[in-house]
């Protein structure tokens, strides 16, 4: 599979792009999202990719960061939902909208992206609920390196299976103050087995 690609933009025309790479034209398809910030015609650029095999063709996808990648991976995992869906989706909406879509139950968010109907809506809110989390408490990733111990306690949260909505919750319960990580984790689970 070829997951990424580094080389000069050829043309680009929405949703379509050709970036060569060593003398190669890929013909690319890519959101909205991905497009805006893509510098001008002849400008290097390094992007993701993902490769959709189908009987017909080959259809490489792009996008500039790996939440995107990961979001439209989970997208297309989606009973009837493909590629086209999954892009329109990204072009529409951010990924952070959309986890917050999906945590909130918005049909009504979804279906005003095109294509998307109010079936296809509420099949994403569905089997996407556990595919997203919603956004770390403090506003940051739980991955991230240097990330606050409330942001760590709920990565660690959604590692031991807690939903999202039910991880942030937990750590509201906990109540303020300068807690450790480990004290974070500890209070939270103590919270949830007295539940």
């Amino acid at each position: 599979m070829i997951g990424s690609l580094r080389g000069r933009i050829a043309s680009k025309t929405p949703p379509q792009l050709t970036v060569e790479v060593g003398g190669l034209g890929y013909e690319l398809e890519a959101p909205m999202s991905t497009f805006f910030r893509l510098p001008a015609i002849g400008a290097e650029v390094s992007l993701l990719t993902h490769l959709v095999v189908r009987e017909d063709a080959h259809v490489l996808y792009a996008f500039g960061t790996e939440e995107e990648r990961r979001l439209f991976r989970s997208l297309i995992k989606v009973s009837g939902v493909g590629p086209k869906i999954a892009l329109a989706l990204l072009s529409g909406i951010s990924v952070e909208a959309f986890a917050e879509c999906v945590q909130r139950e918005d049909v009504a968010a979804l279906t005003r992206v095109p294509g998307v109907g109010r079936k296809t809506a509420e099949r994403l809110i569905v089997e996407m609920r556990d595919r997203v989390s919603a956004p770390a408490p403090g506003g940051t990733a739980a991955s991230s390196p240097g990330a606050s111990a409330e942001s760590e306690a709920y990565g660690a949260l959604i590692a031991l299976g807690y939903r999202p909505a039910e991880a942030s919750r937990l750590l509201k319960a906990v109540g303020p103050g300068t807690h450790s990580t480990e004290e974070l984790i500890r209070r939270a689970l103590q919270g949830a087995a007295q539940e």
